[in-house]
């Protein structure tokens, strides 16, 4: 994977230490010239990958990429799955199946039986983790997306229900029907490397919060430098700064320490925060992981 990725929260106003910086961070980006005006900057820049949510207004985005061949031709989406916050809502406002037959083509044979309860009664899970699958995917139609991520809303849901089989349902079909890697996000390392091994996922893509003061890394600071150093697998390192709590050339000097860090992802609301932590990363960086 590319050792740098730029992340999407600023674009909807998510700050995990500041609600009031969250709200500056929503006015700022409310509509999609400013999104795409950032990420034009972005691209200048010669980061080459926008990791991003399946919220609405992602699908605005697709559809600008789409029309503009050219301009974007470089530019890899990681699309992060699903959006909780949809779901969420519609499950208060319509009620568990009713939300999730809003989620799905009305063609969808899997409909007709959850009508009945039937999907339920038969533990097709399976099925209905496709179909929702295939439906988030819908926005990034034409657009190339090499790896494909579960957020760690539902993948940690999973550790924590036993129901690892979803992880491997999730990790094939991403495969064999949309040709990219899989990756996992999640509040729970240690954990999850456990289950991924459980049932097969070898050397996977693992994204989750590592950052110098242990900010929202379940299981301790220790822990995670441990699994970093000593198992196989491809980290992703989110939440670098923890939300403004490190300064930056501390923060990317200690997570370009950890050298068996693959990627880095970061979201900025200037350009002159992206060429900073570009710089950053590249300075602290070996060699051999800028290239």
């Amino acid at each position: 994977m590319e050792r740098i990725l730029f992340g999407d929260n600023q674009f909807f106003g998510i700050n995990h230490m500041s609600d009031e910086h969250a709200r500056k961070l929503a006015i700022q980006f409310q509509n999609n010239d400013a999104v795409m005006d950032m990420l034009d900057g972005v691209l200048d820049e010669g980061i080459e990958v926008l990791m991003c949510t399946t919220h609405e207004r992602i699908a605005g985005i697709c559809a600008i990429i789409r029309r503009n061949p050219a301009r974007y031709r470089k530019l890899k989406l990681y699309p992060c799955m699903p959006y909780a916050h949809k779901y969420a809502n519609a499950v208060s406002e319509l009620g568990m199946i009713e939300a999730v037959k809003q989620f799905l083509p009305s063609d969808t044979p899997i409909l007709s039986a959850m009508k009945s309860g039937l999907a339920v009664a038969r533990k097709d899970v399976d099925v209905l983790i496709r179909a929702l699958i295939d439906a988030e995917m819908k926005m990034f139609e034409g657009i190339h997306t090499p790896v494909i991520f579960l957020q760690n809303v539902v993948t940690d849901l999973a550790l924590g229900l036993g129901f690892h089989g979803a992880l491997r349902t999730f990790a094939h079909h991403v495969r064999d029907a949309y040709d990219a890697e899989p990756g996992f996000i999640t509040m729970n390392l240690p954990l999850l490397l456990d289950a991924l091994e459980g049932v097969g996922i070898d050397n996977p893509i693992v994204c989750a919060n590592i950052n110098k003061i242990g900010f929202r890394m379940c299981g301790g600071l220790e822990a995670y430098e441990d699994v970093v150093a000593t198992r196989s697998f491809r980290a992703v390192a989110m939440s670098v700064f923890a939300s403004g709590a490190i300064a930056p050339a501390e923060a990317i000097e200690y997570v370009c320490a950890q050298q068996k860090i693959e990627s880095i992802v970061f979201g900025a609301s200037s350009l002159r925060n992206v060429r900073q932590t570009k710089q950053l990363i590249e300075r602290f960086s070996a060699p051999a992981l800028v290239s």
